[in-house]
């Protein structure tokens, strides 16, 4: 039984645009590997947080919702653990209503960029 879960991770800004790049495959082809099926991603960008983290201001944003058994979510938390990288992560179960509102949020975005 596969449930839908969603993770928001934020990478530490001192990296370059091609090391968060690196670092968000690392974690998608962890996924993947695990036997996950990424449903969707969103890469946020660099942003201000709102409080700082290991005296940083800013980090980049990324979101990625996928479709994974639950014991995929201790390996992935713990690789995020491991990674120096990683400032902050959290990985939610998405309940039905939650999949209903996210879908309807990624077809509006999509009309409105068309």
């Amino acid at each position: 039984m596969t449930n839908r879960y969603e993770t928001v991770f934020i990478l530490t800004p001192v990296l370059s645009e091609d090391q968060a790049k690196e670092a968000v495959a690392k974690y998608k082809s962890l996924l993947k590997d695990g036997g996950a099926k990424i449903v969707h991603q969103e890469d946020w960008g660099l942003r201000k947080l709102a409080y700082p983290i290991q005296k940083k201001s800013t980090g980049f944003y990324h979101l990625v919702e996928f479709e994974a058994e639950g014991s995929m979510i201790h390996d992935l938390e713990l690789a995020f653990r491991r990674d120096e990288r990683v400032l902050r992560f959290l990985t939610v179960k998405m309940e039905k209503h939650a999949i209903a509102y996210a879908e309807s949020r990624r077809n509006k975005k999509q009309t409105a960029e068309a």
